[in-house]
């Protein structure tokens, strides 16, 4: 790339010298750098780009490129005390936002609110439209007196329709009852005056948390859920009335709406085959029940994707859907033509297409390019002219040469399940000589942790010589409803078993020493470290768990004395189910309980904590670390006040990382 705009624009600081290999590792400042770039979006009429960017400022602002012609950039909303995080464009002339604290630490998220902005492209007209609870970031308090509570939430931007102004968005006012949320009621908000109207929802239920709206911003679908049960309720084009087309238990739900378009189609995702698989259909409203055969399916993996719709929300153009890559499937001949441009010009990398215009003679197209190797580089393509246009990175300073390659592999575990397992391979080793491991476990736990995209930790520990091996065990979701319900009642037994089962089986591949590895992770992750000490303490030299469940009965229960974030009916009806009864399983979680089994933990031990942690509450890493410093083996111990149950502020990040470092290089050695 021979130049980048906003580097041009915002004066940014070059890049150094590029080190050789043998040299020193890659400064892991660089893996925990606030990115240059969060988000990018075209204007409707694709004539603008505007872009969330720290470039040049000490915070994360919104920035809009005039394209066409000589490209011309400004800032439209810049703060001093807050990052903008969020953005969707109204028109072509306004855009919305919402602001965080970024350098407050994820602390932050239990006292303030993002609140929600309003400014023209060019930065006039600002108005704060929703407070933000803590402190205002705002200019003027005459501004701040007029605006909505902080309980109020951005739900919808409707598409720009032929003829229709566009000044309004839809808002929803958030209403708690305990530790659960409530109910959502939209509203139409205009950007401009601030003023609100009512939406006519009509014979609404009540209780409804979740809501799928049309382009126009019609809301088509509400969801409820209420005393462990979830119901779906249906208002079409031209209907007055709301009709209930599904009912079921919460950890049951038949299928899982996706989008609406405006001719009143709902696609839905539902679980299929033997190993349920998840695929993406259309809702059969006479029937009742999904369409058949599906639209799309990829076979190993559930669906995940979106579809992508052209300007007036009414054809979709194509999907994007995520296997072992992200890749898309284009039903407009327009567009796949564009994307075979795309990947013929951008070579090995996921090329993401969004566009204004999509398919015409004169669209515009923004592409995303990324890959395991690179965080990824922003492009501009006008069709009219042929002409490609950089824009920028998303990471300064990271050297894809110097980078690690991701693969994933499936392996069988050892009851014969199928086990999906990625590797991060540290480059520079030879073959045939085994590396020394970390084992990454995942978060969640329900959920899918890996991804083939450049990742912070995974590369960082790649970068310092560790093979790191993260399984999708059992009770992760994106592998079929058979392989996320393998997992319930699971922790520490079977779903720990195939940790383990990685790392062996990495072993009888030659990929990873047969006696130097630690494990290693967060939130479950740490949980999973802390039991892997306890039930294979002979393939593990140390552990590293972060924000770690430590007590399974804290985490189920609660405590009148310990302040969380569970909400009662994840408590009363679905944890039970997915972890364990707190009374009737008593048995079984302190057989999994580290705290409880906290004497076979006999490795070292790296633990870390935020103090302002709602998920995993400090609790449960001081009762740890008093029983193991009562057992004679006190962990290496560090909490970060204001950091909650992820690390934001980059000085927490680039500390721990360090500690990392020398807690790995100390345990297993210099790779």
């Amino acid at each position: 790339m021979k130049s980048l705009w906003l580097r041009a624009a915002f004066a940014a600081l070059s890049i150094g010298p590029v080190l050789a290999w043998g040299q020193s590792p890659v400064p892991l400042e660089r893996f925990f750098q606030r990115p240059a770039v969060l988000d990018a979006k075209l204007s409707p009429s694709g004539k603008q780009l505007a872009i969330s960017t720290s470039r040049g400022a000490a915070r994360i602002g919104l920035a809009v490129i005039e394209l066409g012609g000589e490209p011309k950039v400004r800032r439209a909303a810049q703060f001093s005390d807050a990052d903008i995080v969020r953005f969707d464009w109204v028109s072509d002339e306004r855009l919305v936002f919402s602001v965080r604290d970024l350098e407050a630490g994820s602390g932050e998220d239990r006292r303030y609110a993002p609140g929600l902005y309003a400014v023209n492209a060019d930065g006039s007209d600002f108005r704060m439209l929703v407070r933000r609870r803590g402190l205002p970031t705002v200019r003027d308090a005459s501004i701040r007196a007029t605006a909505l509570e902080w309980n109020h939430v951005l739900l919808h931007v409707p598409l720009q329709q032929d003829g229709v102004k566009p000044d309004e968005i839809v808002i929803g006012e958030m209403n708690f009852s305990s530790r659960d949320l409530q109910s959502i009621t939209p509203i139409w908000l205009n950007v401009r005056s601030g003023r609100t109207r009512s939406m006519g929802l009509g014979d609404v239920p009540r209780n409804v948390t979740r809501w799928l709206f049309d382009s126009k911003g019609q809301p088509r679908l509400a969801g409820v859920r209420s005393e462990g049960r979830s119901s779906l309720h249906w208002r079409g084009p031209g209907q007055d009335s709301w009709r209930q087309i599904v009912e079921s238990e919460l950890l049951r739900e038949p299928f899982h709406p996706s989008v609406v378009d405006d001719s009143g189609t709902l696609y839905i995702t539902h679980h299929s085959g033997s190993e349920g698989y998840a695929v993406l259909t259309r809702y059969d409203f006479d029937a009742g029940k999904p369409q058949t055969p599906a639209l799309v399916s990829a076979p190993g993996f559930d669906f995940a994707g979106s579809l992508v719709l052209d300007r007036a929300g009414s054809r979709a153009l194509g999907v994007r859907v995520e296997t072992d890559a992200e890749q898309a499937v284009w039903f407009d001949p327009a567009m796949k033509r564009m994307q075979a441009l795309a990947d013929e010009r951008l070579p090995g990398r996921i090329n993401r297409l969004s566009c204004s215009r999509c398919g015409a003679e004169d669209m515009v197209v923004l592409i995303r390019s990324f890959a395991d190797r690179d965080p990824g580089q922003l492009w501009i393509y006008e069709a009219a002219s042929q002409r490609w246009k950089p824009v920028s990175r998303m990471l300064d300073d990271i050297d894809p040469q110097r980078m690690a390659g991701v693969a994933l592999e499936r392996i069988k575990a050892r009851d014969g399940r199928d086990l999906p397992v990625w590797l991060t391979l540290p480059a520079g080793v030879q073959p045939g000589k085994p590396a020394p491991a970390v084992v990454l476990v995942h978060g969640g736990p329900w959920l899918r942790g890996g991804h083939w995209r450049w990742q912070a930790m995974e590369q960082f520990l790649a970068s310092r010589g560790y093979l790191v091996i993260a399984p999708e065990f059992r009770g992760s979701s994106g592998y079929g409803e058979a392989h996320y319900r393998a997992g319930w009642k699971q922790w520490g037994q079977t779903m720990q078993d195939d940790v383990a089962d990685a790392l062996l089986w990495a072993r009888q591949q030659g990929l990873a020493s047969p006696d130097r590895a630690c494990i290693a992770g967060a939130s479950y992750g740490g949980y999973s470290t802390l039991m892997g000490l306890v039930r294979h303490p002979e393939l593990y030299r140390c552990g590293i768990a972060w924000v770690a469940v430590t007590d399974p009965f804290l985490f189920l229960k609660g405590s009148w004395w310990v302040d969380d974030d569970i909400s009662d009916q994840g408590r009363r009806h679905m944890l039970p189910e997915l972890v364990g009864d707190a009374q009737k399983d008593a048995a079984m979680l302190t057989a999994v309980s580290p705290l409880a089994q906290a004497k076979q933990i006999k490795a070292p031990l790296l633990l870390a904590f935020g103090e302002a942690d709602l998920r995993v509450p400090l609790a449960h890493g001081e009762r740890l670390r008093q029983a193991l410093t009562e057992s004679g083996r006190p962990p290496e111990w560090v909490t970060y006040a204001n950091e909650g149950h992820s690390w934001r502020q980059v000085s927490t990040q680039v500390d721990f990382a360090r500690r990392v470092e020398r807690f790995l290089g100390e345990h297993l050695g210099k790779p």
